[in-house]
């Protein structure tokens, strides 16, 4: 008879994981220092997970719930283009900070240290973002609030583009630093600053004027 886990106790192992994986990427990620950590032995880890590609697969997914659910979240709300926009870049800060672990192991996939897993994993984690994206803008298109000259599968992988490497500098070290080099630190630390001039940034490509938004109002 094995020991049975509580949900927060898989949540905890999950979560040890995670940091594993961020620190170490999957190769080099070892399920004992993962379980020790965890408070748990390997037997009981692998009574749940069959391998380690497997456990690794529902760290993944755990980190992709949490950061999903906060996009969708984002981009159901009925404001105009740029407004959603808005609320999408403060998410993104939010959950960077909040959820540093993620993002680094999702850029520590994209390194290539994952490459075996390459197109497997570029499905699991890009697809939800790449349809809702694509489905927000083509939306807006049809009713008229951003130009009409775009194709929207194009414009959500570039928009999805800045959003990442907005992720990688509040989360991973060589972008955060990168960040500093481009933006001064004193910037990178003042979030509305931030905010408000990637707004403005997007701003010709989601509007026909300048007047159309009003920079930091609710």
């Amino acid at each position: 008879m094995f020991e049975k886990l509580s949900e927060e106790k898989k949540t905890e192992i999950l979560e040890t994981g995670i940091s594993e994986f961020a620190e170490n990427g999957v190769d080099r990620a070892n399920i004992n220092v993962i379980a020790k950590k965890a408070g748990i032995s390997v037997g009981v880890l692998y009574k749940y997970y069959a391998d380690k590609e497997s456990f690794f697969l529902a760290c993944l997914k755990r980190s992709l719930d949490v950061l999903n659910s906060v996009l969708l979240e984002q981009i159901k709300s009925s404001d105009k283009p740029l407004v959603r926009t808005e609320k999408i870049i403060r998410a993104v800060q939010k959950t960077s900070r909040e959820h540093g672990n993620y993002i680094r192991m999702y850029n520590e996939i994209t390194a290539g240290s994952s490459k075996k897993y390459a197109q497997v994993l570029a499905e699991k984690i890009e697809s939800l973002s790449a349809s809702v994206y694509t489905k927000y803008i083509a939306d807006a298109k049809e009713n008229g609030d951003i130009r009409g000259d775009i194709d929207p599968r194009m414009f959500a992988f570039f928009f999805d583009n800045l959003l990442m490497m907005m992720q990688f500098s509040y989360s991973c070290e060589y972008y955060r630093e990168r960040f500093k080099v481009f933006c001064g630190e004193a910037n990178v630390n003042d979030d509305e600053f931030v905010v408000s001039q990637l707004a403005k940034f997007l701003e010709s490509a989601f509007t026909f004027r300048s007047s159309d938004i009003k920079h930091g109002e609710k």
